[in-house]
């Protein structure tokens, strides 16, 4: 069945996806909410997101650790490019009994030495593509990062919604029960309701008043994890549009997720990288080549005298040249490069059986979200069914109630049960909107690169590791690194209020608003 008829999500003009999923009128109808003050909307699902892209730390640190991630592939080329270095040493002998007229006493002597790797053994060139695979998995493990954070950002800003609406019921339901409370206190002194229906609405009212405390307290904490994952405070949210682009059933859902799940991907990549690293591994036992071209000065700082007053004929100062191939073929090296191969290759049936692992959990959260997507759908269904035919029922109740066939407990009663369908029918929007936004990151469509962010909002890992790939200076560092996610520790404390649309006349009405006076 094709999933045309979620009642809150992600727009295409909002996400900017190539193509949206049919959407059908859902028929929706507001809620009642309590009579609070009302304001427009001040933040939008996009502008959270987009929040969220740009300050949040966990994501800035990832994208650290993938900078430091490319600095492995200069790493690893730097051990086949020449390494040029200088000596420098001076001695002064303080003592020495076999010193002689020809034997300089003191010296200093400076030297430069070239040495260029020639074979290696496959070595160098399997680190570098060990190394070069490596920044490709963690660019996909950043990926993955970002639809983690997103996710994370949609269900924190449909948590807020969620709990917003949910203590708006329950003001809405306490001030009925209050305006209930003082009809029936007004009836009992006339004598036409008894003490015990005092006592039944002052017991529903207490019950009211804590489960608005328990409601309040949940927004508060909904609203400080928004504080926490997006870093501002949430202001007035305006409704999610549809999500696009999800699956018309489980199996398309599956097989767009192992084709595009990011940490599945990363997951591959990691496992040819460690295939390379056999390579370094073997590579131990096989002999290696380097050229070598050196220099030296030596000063005798006029330590070589004469005998007799003959010159030694020993110069005082001595240059010399040298070029050489230097060939080192291991013979026996007790077992070492036989137990690096072995370990590299457990290392690599690690990574294999990683594959495999990402790939059960990545096929379990693609049916697992699907499954709680379409359940969410069938639930705003039933609850919207619900709600009307308790708001009817209510209605009903109160008339009856008005001609003396009905009793103060049923009309509590049924305020009791249009508030629960109300509150499962916001949980259940919520829980449709989070599934769904689950699976599209399942399958690898809840990425930067598939929201409509202006190009300059977006993170390129490849400009990095263009930068760096093929530097050779020895003192090119970076700046010192600077914080770049925002501190919430200006924000304010989150409170419990909310705004919305004025009370629901049919609630608002006395319990005894249609009976006569006595």
């Amino acid at each position: 069945m094709r999933l045309n008829f979620l009642l809150i999500g992600v727009s295409l003009v909002s996400l900017g996806a190539p193509a949206l999923a049919q959407t059908a009128p859902s028929g929706r109808q507001d809620v009642p909410s309590p009579g609070a003050k009302t304001a427009a909307p001040t933040t939008t699902l996009q502008d959270a997101l987009a929040q969220a892209y740009a300050t949040n730390p966990d994501l800035q640190g990832q994208r650290a650790n993938q900078r430091a991630n490319d600095e492995n592939v200069p790493i690893a080329r730097s051990q086949g490019l020449p390494g040029f270095n200088a000596t420098g040493s001076a001695s002064d002998s303080l003592y020495n009994t076999a010193s002689n007229a020809f034997t300089p006493t003191r010296q200093a002597q400076v030297g430069l030495n070239l040495s260029q790797p020639i074979y290696s053994g496959g070595r160098i060139r399997n680190s570098v593509h060990a190394a070069e695979v490596r920044v490709d998995a963690g660019r996909a493990n950043l990926r993955g990062t970002e639809a983690d954070i997103f996710t994370q950002t949609v269900t924190a800003y449909l948590n807020v919604i969620r709990d917003e609406s949910v203590v708006r019921l329950n003001q809405e339901n306490v001030h009925v029960l209050e305006v209930n409370l003082q009809a029936t206190r007004d009836r009992f002194e006339v004598g036409d309701l008894t003490r015990t229906d005092v006592a039944q609405s002052e017991a529903r009212l207490a019950l009211a008043q804590a489960q608005l405390r328990s409601a309040e307290a949940q927004l508060i904490g909904s609203r400080e994890t928004y504080i926490r994952v997006v870093g501002t405070p949430p202001g007035v949210l305006a409704p999610p549009p549809p999500l696009p682009n999800l699956p018309e059933d489980v199996q398309t859902a599956e097989q767009v997720a192992l084709a595009n799940n990011p940490f599945l991907e990363a997951a591959q990549l990691a496992r040819d990288a460690t295939r390379y690293d056999t390579r370094v591994a073997q590579a131990g036992r096989l002999p290696q080549v380097s050229l070598g071209v050196g220099g030296n000065y030596t000063n005798y700082l006029g330590s070589i005298g004469s005998v007799g007053g003959v010159s030694s004929g020993v110069p005082n100062t001595t240059t010399n040249a040298t070029v050489g191939v230097q060939l080192t073929m291991p013979l026996f090296q007790a077992g070492r490069p036989a137990a690096q191969v072995r370990q590299a290759q457990a290392r690599e049936g690690a990574a294999i059986e990683q594959v495999t692992l990402t790939e059960r959990g990545v096929i379990a959260q693609a049916r697992s979200a699907y499954a709680s997507y379409q359940a969410a759908l069938r639930v705003i269904e039933s609850s919207r069914t619900a709600v009307q035919a308790n708001q009817l029922s209510l209605e009903g109740v109160r008339a009856e109630n008005s001609v003396g066939t009905r009793t103060i407990l049923d009309i509590l009663n049924a305020e009791q049960e249009l508030l629960n369908a109300q509150v499962q029918y916001v949980t259940a929007e919520r829980d449709a909107y989070v599934a769904g936004f689950t699976l599209l990151a399942a399958m690898g469509r809840a990425q930067a690169r598939d929201l409509n962010f202006e190009a300059g909002q977006l993170y390129d890992p490849a400009l990095n590791y263009r930068r760096v790939r093929n530097r050779i200076n020895d003192w090119r560092d970076d700046k010192t690194p600077l914080p770049v996610a925002t501190s919430t520790r200006s924000t304010p404390p989150q409170t419990p209020e909310v705004v919305g649309q004025p009370l629901d006349p049919i609630l608002q009405r006395p319990v005894d608003s249609d009976r006569p006076n006595p």
